[in-house]
């Protein structure tokens, strides 16, 4: 593939990423990422659809809550607004191209910085969507999904669309719209709501039934407002616990569901599970992906991991094989994404200075899903554990248990056949084992 480069190559050192297979020793090429590899009946690329995200790739400059920033991007130095938006974009197409992939996600003001009034935000945004529709005909880089940033400004300290202060609502309304459009001019595939601060920080002046009402009339009136323009694609929530709130009302993924069902969004709202937010809910990342699976609401994933020594959101680049591969499991057994892909929402540490390191992160984390893809397919195929899976449950395949599962046994035929059959006898769920089969795939 030919690197999308702009007036400015930003990262001239470093060559299109590809494909080289498992024992090469090139830290910048592809061991396991083979976009068009036939796995399960379609190729790598169309399981994983993976895409950079526009914050944290190119626009983290390493600042944290104790020292300022410790990058100083070369995209990032024009004394115009508007042309540090087109050196970032530059940036953006050069660097998704060399890795060899076709999407990228973004927030409205990742685009271009937000202006003094609305009017001038508006106007600077209509400008780097044009410039990024220049950029994407001469290249097959899209857009897997965009969203709205409707947290970082102090106007949304009470939140958003939940804000006690109806201005603020409106306000939030505003930018969603132009968000929408901006998505919609792009081609955009989906759009994210993410709460950043839709919740609370104390109960003593939170009217939550009131605020929960409000933020399901903003995103029905969202929803609305994008079908009535001609989007075709999935409304996405990114369920979190809590963080910059106490607690945010999309807490996770049961949470969020039982919120869609509960005001008849959940035709059009599927969900974009977090690893890092799994775990800060206190679940597993694949717990969160078999709830929304569940309930056919498996959209789209962000892929990063948390620090498990530290109880808060620390957005780095996944690692761990074992638990990518249950992860894979679940979303290749249960047909894959709806309408989504893999979004890195990660970020290189803040000791991470160089711009090749952007590449190692991402280089490392999309080669870790592809393996994790190669042997969950692997599992599934060639191994026992369907059969294992299937087969604790077989009681209920037929017979009384069958009869159970369409209702057709009251609780008196339940305790008559109970009193006629005595004690169950035990039958292990042979957990070790299946830890053990996986890290004999792995």
């Amino acid at each position: 593939m030919t690197a999308i480069i702009g007036d400015k190559e930003y990262f001239k050192e470093i060559s299109p990423v590809s494909y080289e297979g498992p024992e090469s020793d090139n830290p910048l090429a592809y061991r396991f990422y083979d976009p068009e590899k036939t796995v399960m009946g379609k190729p790598m690329k169309d399981h994983l659809r993976f895409a950079i995200a526009y914050w944290h790739t190119f626009c983290n400059d390493g600042g944290d809550p104790f020292g300022v920033g410790t990058r100083t991007f070369p995209w990032s130095q024009a004394a115009d607004p508007l042309q540090r938006s087109r050196d970032k974009m530059d940036a953006a197409f050069e660097l998704i191209s060399k890795l060899g992939l076709e999407y990228f996600c973004f927030h409205d003001y990742d685009l271009v910085e937000e202006g003094s009034s609305l009017a001038e935000s508006e106007k600077r945004l209509q400008h780097i969507t044009e410039y990024a529709q220049q950029k994407m005909k001469g290249s097959n880089i899209k857009v897997l999904w965009g969203t709205a940033n409707l947290f970082s400004n102090p106007r949304y300290m009470n939140g958003a669309a939940t804000n006690p202060d109806f201005e603020v609502v409106a306000y939030a309304g505003a930018q969603v719209k132009n968000a929408i459009d901006t998505t919609l001019a792009l081609g955009g595939e989906n759009y994210v709501f993410w709460g950043g601060r839709e919740g609370y920080l104390s109960l003593l002046n939170t009217d939550m039934s009131r605020e929960l009402d409000h933020l399901a009339m903003f995103l029905s009136k969202a929803a609305e407002y994008g079908r009535k323009n001609g989007f075709k694609g999935t409304y996405f929530i990114e369920p979190k616990p809590m963080e910059p709130t106490k607690h945010q009302y999309d807490y996770d993924a049961a949470t969020v569901i039982g919120f869609l069902k509960k005001y008849g969004l959940d035709k059009d709202f599927k969900l974009n599970i977090e690893v890092n937010h799994a775990t800060l809910a206190g679940h597993t990342f694949q717990h969160e992906l078999e709830v929304a699976a569940a309930e056919n609401m498996l959209g789209s994933i962000d892929a990063n991991r948390g620090d498990y020594q530290n109880g808060w959101d620390t957005d780095q680049f996944p690692h761990d094989i074992f638990e990518l591969t249950e992860a894979m499991l679940t979303i290749l057994s249960k047909g894959g994404f709806q309408g989504g892909g893999i979004n890195f929402d990660a970020k290189t540490r803040r000791n991470s200075t160089d711009l090749v390191d952007i590449f190692h992160a991402h280089v490392g984390g999309i080669d870790l899903f592809a393996k994790a893809l190669l042997i969950a397919e692997k599992i599934l195929t060639s191994s026992e554990y369907p059969d294992i899976r299937k087969q604790r449950y077989s009681s209920f395949d037929g017979g009384n248990g069958s009869d159970f599962e369409q209702g057709k046994l009251s609780l008196e035929e339940l305790h008559k056949l109970a009193s006629g059959a005595g004690e169950p006898a035990l039958r292990s769920g042979r957990q070790e084992y299946l830890e053990n089969l996986l890290n004999r795939f792995i």
